[in-house]
């Protein structure tokens, strides 16, 4: 345990330069004093590291100093090869450089984790997009991963639902996100950070102009508070249905994973059916998600979901019964 935060407080400092004994305590989840203790030992073994005290002092490793690929374990070698980026790396323009450094990476383990890595590869794959849905296919990805590797200005025309339906805008492109097979760019605009999906992107133009990304903009942060974000807007309202045993059992098809835990809370025996308490997005989405389940569920509440539904029957009912 001790060895391996040893490696990890080297490889931080080669990676991110100067950094303060409380930042290293924090990185590596330790106390500031197991930090000084860890760099008195690093002294000892010979590491070139050295301190400044004062406000902007803290630990760096002599310049040029390179640690070689040492210290992996074997799970942490095996996780390198279930890493799942070949197909994403390939869209990126960055297939034949990730099978490069795979292959490096492979002649420079000792041959024990060479076996297990080798067998990760050919035992395990991992398919991104979720089922009855192919990946998007995103021909302009190339440019906008350009733009936001270089950091230049990014011209975008771009379809969106909303009237006007096509607009044109400069953006500060920030990162890209891959999510359930489907191209997200995160970019600053005129005023905020926004996302926008690079399928429906009709045209781009990476400008010469650069730009300064926002200091302290973490793309991971920014996008987890993004979904969640986007979580508690999306349910607008509530329903209360009626579930058939046999409804129930194939509710969580029919909806979001968000839909599933509240209808799980909720839940309650109603004379051989299951009676749940939803949240919903709107009217029409839910009497959509209704329809779909047929006869095995009821609306109770709101009486406007109750009438969408049963305008929507009437209508079906008028074109196959007539």
């Amino acid at each position: 345990m001790r060895a391996s935060r040893l490696v990890s407080l080297i490889l931080l400092l080669q990676t991110k330069g100067r950094m303060t004994a409380q930042a290293l305590a924090s990185e590596l989840e330790v106390s500031v004093r197991t930090i000084y203790r860890d760099v008195e030992s690093l002294h000892a073994s010979g590491v070139p590291l050295y301190g400044d005290a004062g406000p902007a002092g803290g630990y760096q490793l002599l310049d040029g100093y390179r640690t070689k690929l040492t210290g992996l374990t074997e799970q942490e070698a095996e996780s390198l090869f279930l890493a799942g980026l070949p197909g994403p790396a390939a869209e990126l323009g960055l297939g034949d450089a990730v099978s490069a450094a795979q292959l490096k990476l492979m002649a420079a383990l000792p041959s024990s984790m060479r076996v297990r890595a080798a067998r990760m590869t050919e035992r395990f794959h991992l398919d991104a997009p979720s089922w009855y849905s192919d990946p998007e296919r995103s021909p302009l990805l190339g440019p906008v991963a350009d733009a936001v590797w270089r950091e230049r200005l990014l011209e975008v025309r771009y379809r969106r639902w909303q009237a006007p339906e096509e607009v044109t805008k400069v953006l500060r492109p920030l990162g890209l996100v891959l999510k359930a097979g489907r191209w997200y760019l995160v970019a600053l605009g005129s005023s905020r950070i926004s996302t926008y999906r690079v399928g429906q992107m009709q045209a781009v133009s990476v400008l010469e102009e650069s730009f300064e990304r926002p200091e302290g903009f973490d793309l991971g942060a920014h996008w987890a508070a993004s979904l969640e974000e986007f979580q508690a807007r999306q349910f607008t309202g509530e329903a209360v249905l009626r579930l058939s045993a046999r409804g129930w059992e194939s509710f969580s098809f029919h909806v979001l994973p968000a839909v599933t835990r509240a209808a799980q809370r909720s839940a309650v025996d109603d004379g051989g059916w299951v009676r749940v308490t939803i949240p919903i997005e709107s009217v029409a989405h839910a009497a959509g998600m209704v329809l779909r389940m047929g006869a095995e569920v009821e609306v109770l509440e709101p009486d406007e979901l109750r009438a969408h539904v049963a305008s929507q029957v009437r209508r079906l009912a008028s074109i196959y019964l007539s």
